[in-house]
This record gives C-alpha cells, structure tokens and sequence, in this order.
C-alpha cells in the first residue's frame, strides 16, 4: 500500500484524510517490522526443535519413533538369535517329591518290542512335574454374634468381632491384592473388579476397589511417614521428577531414591518448595539430578553425566560449526568418565586409581568448558557458563565415595510411574494422590529390599484392621 501512495497523492486528499493515511502507513509499518522479528524468532525456534531427539535431550524414548531411532553404531552380529551352543542351560528345578500335592506311578504294562508283560518297579525312575493353578474359591469365615439379655437387668448384650476381623466384608490378603492390581499391576478399578469377580470368585464393583484402596492407605502411610521422615538423614539420594494429573490440574509426581528406600512425593507444583518440604533444612547429603534450577535450594548437588552426555550431543547435532567441535571434544571426555566409572564399579580399579584417572579428565572438561563460556557464541556461552561456574557440581562423585555420576536410580524408580500415568491419566482426587505415592513407595523399597510387596501390604493391613502398629520398611540395623 505504501509503494502505490505517493507523497503528490497524499497531498491531494483533505487534511482530515492525509492525517488517516499517515497513520494507517505507520501502523503498516510497525506491523511488518513485527512480523519480520517474529518469523525470525519462529525459524530459530523451529531449528531448535528440529533436531531434538532423545539422544541430544530430556525427550523420552517413547516420543520417537520406532523407524527412526539411529542404527547402533556396533556392527551387526552374525549369531544367529537366541541361545548360543554350549550357554549354561537355564530350566526350573524339581521340587522334592514328598513336597508335591500328587504323585502318580506310571509303570508300563507290556514290552514294547515283544508284548511280554512287565512286572517290578523302577529305583530310578524319570520325574515329570506339572504345575497347575487349583480351583480358586474364596475363603469365607461367618462370624455369628450372638446378642443375649440378662436375666437379673433385662439388658442385651451383643458379642465383639475378634481383634482384627475387619468390619466391611474385605480381608486384609484382599485388601493388599486389590491394591496391589491398581498401583503395582496397573489395572482400572473396573478391571480389577471384573478380575476378582471372574478369576477369583470374589464378588465385587469399582466402588467396592475404593474403599479398599482408602484402607490400603491408611493401613500403609504410618511406613510412608517413617521414610519421609528419614530423608534428610540420607548422606546420597538420587532426586526426579514427572509431570501428571490431579483432578484434572496439573501436578508432579517427585521421586528421591536413597540406598535401601525410595520415597514418591505427588505435589501440584514444580517448585523448589517441594524439595525443601521433603528433605527440610536438615539435608545436609548430596542430591544427584539434573540441572532442573529446582533442586540448588539442596546445596550439594552431582550433576548426572547422562543428561551432560544428552546436551553435549545436542551441541554436535545442532548445526553450528563452533558449537559441533566443542560437543564432540566434550563428548570425547565423557566417554572417558564412564570408562574410568566403570573399571572402578567392577573392581579393576581401586578408589585411589580411579581418583587419579578422574583428574586430567576434569581438568580437560573444565577447560573446554571455559573455551565455551569465553566464545561469544550465543549457543553455547550460557550453557558452559553454568557448567563451569558449578564445576564443584560435576565431580561430588569423585570427591565422595558413594555418590553416583547419574541419577539413572531415580529414573528407573520412575519408569514405572509414568506407564501408570499413560494408563490411567493421573488421579481424581487428594485421596487417590495419597494412595498413589504410599502405594508407588511401598513398591519400589520392597524391591530394593528384595521383600514381598503382598505380604508386607497384607501384614500392614491386617495390622490395621487390629488396631496395632503398622509394620516399619525402614532397613532392620
């Protein structure tokens, strides 16, 4: 419009029309210099975008495609699949026979080859096991309160239910199995109902899993408590976290992972705050994460070498040439980091050796670091600046025995919370949080302490139904 309207066609309007056009050319003008700024800001934000895999960031695995994941760089075996000739058999050893339900003799009747018949026994013979599910029929127990009155007063008096016989009609094993469906097995509380009603023979409706899992939870978080509380006494946890749902609002699902437990923590913030409420001003042990801002209120934090590895990736695929050279020398330093960590994990190395190994590879790192910070590129001065004025953060794992490079712990503790959260969409109200991070933790520590999920959440239950003190996860000293 400005190109057709000359200033001798300007003049020729009225003042009132020439003052509107001029305004209307200013306003022209200033909206082209924005969309201008904006396609600019667009196109680096979709080159950013553009090469983001999950091996240059925090994209998880899930996001890409099958078809599209890199061929491994190792090249491809010639064995064939499957067992190698001459690997160490793997089969189930046979239980002793005085320790099954059923035996039966199964003696031939005639020779095979001539048709006489066969008498005697084998001493020897060859031990076939099958192993078969029985008939599953609940166990019902009636309790028959009898109500009596007294011949002196008149007054009727009702017999008590015994201690521990719960008042609904659920058990504590059915309790603890319901539970475990929900949280451990990832199942609806409408499947859980279908599968105890036609598997089981136990009657039941998705109301009925609710009331179950809010005794679940009672009977459980006295144990969820206890290893709250013992957080901030830990000298190592491996903190993460994960996005989710509550009531349909957004929430995080918060994991650290100490030595012998592991505590989950659903919050409706991604802030600081929730670090601070769960290991208080009394942590005075090292947090290894990642560079999520989040956790500095901690204090002493290892930095994890993976996420380093992933964002040194991102350097070389991102397309600068600078930034391409400096990730694959960074790259080159982390690849010795893990080959000193890993000689050192399998006892090759002692500590002493491997702090000397660690040294020039700390050194090279940092100086890469600050070639970085001092470049004056844009894409990679803010990255290394932070690295390098929080060094102290990438080597605690070298500094303290005990602590680890990545926070790969806090990771796998997780994997099994995010595939719940894809299932079932987060949770519906406070009380299903609730019942989510006690039922996550339990979880989680009795496999770290190589303890029976069941038994432990029946125990707690039962416990409960009795009105004694719950069981501890805390490890026995």
């Amino acid at each position: 419009m400005s190109s057709q309207l000359t200033e001798s066609i300007i003049a020729r309007q009225s003042p009132e029309a020439q003052e509107i056009i001029r305004a209307l050319l200013a306003e022209n003008l200033a909206l082209r210099t924005q969309i201008a700024g904006l396609r600019a800001e667009l196109d680096e934000l979709r080159r950013q975008v553009k090469g983001k895999t999950p091996q240059n960031s925090s994209l998880p695995p899930s996001t890409q495609h099958p078809h599209a994941k890199p061929q491994p760089q190792k090249p491809k075996s010639k064995k064939k699949r499957g067992g190698q000739p001459g690997h160490q058999k793997h089969e189930r050893p046979l239980v002793p026979t005085s320790e099954c339900d059923e035996v039966q003799e199964l003696k031939p009747s005639e020779c095979r080859k001539c048709g006489t018949r066969l008498r005697g026994g084998d001493p020897d013979p060859l031990r076939h096991q099958v192993w078969e599910l029985p008939p599953i029929q609940p166990h019902v127990t009636e309790y028959r309160r009898h109500r009596l009155s007294c011949p002196g007063c008149g007054e009727s008096t009702c017999a008590d239910l015994p201690p521990g016989v719960p008042r609904g009609q659920s058990g504590p094993r059915l309790v603890a199995l319901t539970a475990l469906l929900m949280a451990y097995y990832r199942q609806s509380k409408r499947r859980t109902a279908e599968f105890l009603t036609a598997l089981l023979g136990q009657p039941c409706c998705p109301a009925l899993t609710v009331k179950m899992q809010r005794q679940a939870t009672a009977a459980l978080r006295g144990a969820y408590d206890e290893l709250v509380a013992q957080l901030p006494t830990q000298d190592q946890l491996s903190g993460d976290e994960t996005a989710t749902k509550e009531q349909n609002r957004k929430a995080w699902l918060w994991t650290f992972v100490a030595r012998t437990f592991t505590v989950f923590a659903l919050r409706a913030s991604r802030e600081a705050t929730a670090v601070v409420e769960l290991l208080t001003a009394e942590f005075t042990g090292v947090v290894t994460c990642d560079r999520a801002k989040m956790y500095w209120c901690a204090g002493r934090l290892q930095w994890c070498w993976a996420h380093l590895k992933r964002d040194f990736q991102a350097l070389i695929d991102g397309g600068d040439a600078q930034a391409k050279r400096l990730g694959y020398d960074l790259r080159r330093g982390v690849k010795q980091l893990f080959v000193h960590w890993a000689d050192y994990r399998a006892g090759t190395i002692s500590r002493a050796a491997f702090v000397r190994r660690m040294a020039p590879v700390r050194r090279e790192v940092e100086r890469l670091l600050l070639r970085g910070a001092e470049s004056g590129n844009r894409s990679i001065v803010g990255m290394c600046r932070e690295l390098y004025d929080h060094r102290a953060w990438l080597w605690a794992f070298v500094r303290i025995e005990g602590v680890e490079p990545t926070n790969n712990a806090s990771e796998r503790a997780l994997r099994h919370a995010v595939i719940w959260r894809k299932l079932s969409f987060g949770t519906q109200s406070a009380d299903g949080s609730r019942f989510v991070e006690t039922m996550l933790t339990v979880i989680e520590t009795c496999r770290q302490q190589k303890r029976s999920a069941f038994e432990f959440v029946a125990e707690a239950v039962q416990a409960s139904f009795a009105r004694q003190k719950a069981p501890s996860l805390l490890p026995k000293a």
